[in-house]
C-alpha cells in the first residue's frame, strides 16, 4: 500500500513538471496591432501588414480598419481603440491632436509617409464617350464624386475651382460638372465601384486606386499638374495605445526603402522621390 502511494504522488508530481514545462515553452500571445488607415490604402496596406509581421522578433497580429479618413478620424474622437492612423489629408490629423477635445495624437508626432494625385476614371466601355476633361460638363453625363468631407472629395471640388480659372475650361464649367454629379459618396472606394460597375459615367478617384486589378477594368483621363492637387497622407501613433513600441515599428516599416517600394508598386508617390 505504502509502495503504491509513493508511486502514485511520483507520478503526479511528474505531471505537475511536464505541465509546467509545457506552460514555459508555449509560444506568448500575439499582440495585435490596430490600424485605421484611408480607404486608398487598403491593397497597400493590407501587403505592408504581412510583410512587417513577417519581420518582426516577436509575434505582432496586424488589423486594419479601413474607411474615409473623416470618418475614422469620428471614430477615433469618439474612443475607439487603435494604435495607428494613416489619413489621406492632415486635417482629419489635426482634429485629434492633444489639446483638442478627445484628443489622440501628440502634436507633432504625425508624419508625411506618402502622396497621391487625382485622375478621372470611366468604364471600360465608355458609354459616355469621353475624350478630355471638358466632356464632363457635356449635359446628361452621370459623375460620381466623393463628399466634401471626405478628402478625396474636396480635393476634387478643388480641381474644379482651379479649372474655372482655365481658359480651355472656362468659367462655367465646374457648374456644368456639378450638375452632372448623381451622387456624393463616402469614401473613394464606393466611387471607384460604382463606375467600375457602371452605375456612373465617369468619377475622380487618386491615381493609387486604380493600380493592380481596377486597372484593366476604367479607363482614365489624366488631371494636368496645373489643375491637379498632390494628396499629402500623414500617419501617427496613438497616444494611449497599450502597444506603442510596435505601433512606432509598423509606421518606421511604412516610412522604410522597403514599405515605400510597396506604395509605389500600388500607384502612390514616395516622400523619398
Amino acid at each position: 500500500m505504502k509502495t503504491h502511494f509513493i508511486e502514485s504522488i511520483l507520478v503526479a508530481l511528474t505531471v505537475i513538471f511536464l505541465l509546467g514545462n509545457c506552460a514555459k515553452s508555449s509560444p506568448t500571445q500575439p499582440v495585435t496591432l490596430t490600424v485605421f488607415a484611408a480607404a486608398s490604402l487598403t491593397e497597400a496596406f493590407i501587403e505592408i501588414g504581412h510583410q512587417f509581421e513577417a519581420q518582426q522578433p516577436d509575434r505582432v497580429k496586424v488589423i486594419f480598419n479601413f474607411a474615409g479618413s473623416q470618418q475614422l478620424a469620428q471614430q477615433l474622437a469618439q474612443g475607439a481603440q487603435a494604435d495607428v492612423f494613416a489619413s489621406a489629408n492632415r486635417k482629419q490629423i489635426e482634429i485629434l491632436l492633444t489639446g483638442q477635445e478627445n484628443g489622440r495624437v501628440v502634436t507633432g508626432t504625425a508624419r508625411p509617409f506618402v502622396r497621391n494625385r487625382l485622375t478621372v476614371i470611366y468604364p471600360q466601355d465608355n458609354p459616355a464617350k469621353l475624350q478630355q476633361l471638358s466632356d464632363l460638363a457635356k449635359p446628361g453625363l452621370k459623375l460620381i464624386l466623393a463628399a466634401k468631407e471626405v478628402p478625396v472629395g474636396q480635393y476634387s471640388l478643388d480641381f474644379l475651382d482651379k479649372a474655372t480659372q482655365d481658359r480651355n475650361l472656362g468659367i462655367e464649367f465646374k457648374a456644368g460638372v456639378l450638375k452632372n454629379t448623381v451622387s456624393y459618396e463616402e469614401n473613394i472606394r464606393a466611387v471607384l465601384s460604382k463606375v467600375v460597375l457602371g452605375e456612373g459615367d465617369a468619377g475622380i478617384v487618386y491615381s493609387s486606386d486604380i493600380s493592380g486589378e481596377a486597372a484593366n477594368k476604367v479607363g482614365r483621363i489624366a488631371i494636368p499638374d496645373n489643375l491637379n492637387t498632390v494628396a499629402t497622407y500623414p500617419i501617427a501613433p496613438i497616444n494611449d495605445s497599450p502597444h506603442a513600441k510596435q505601433a512606432q515599428a509598423f509606421i518606421d516599416y511604412v516610412l522604410s526603402a522597403e514599405g515605400q517600394a510597396i506604395l509605389s508598386k500600388y500607384g502612390f508617390i514616395s516622400v523619398n522621390e
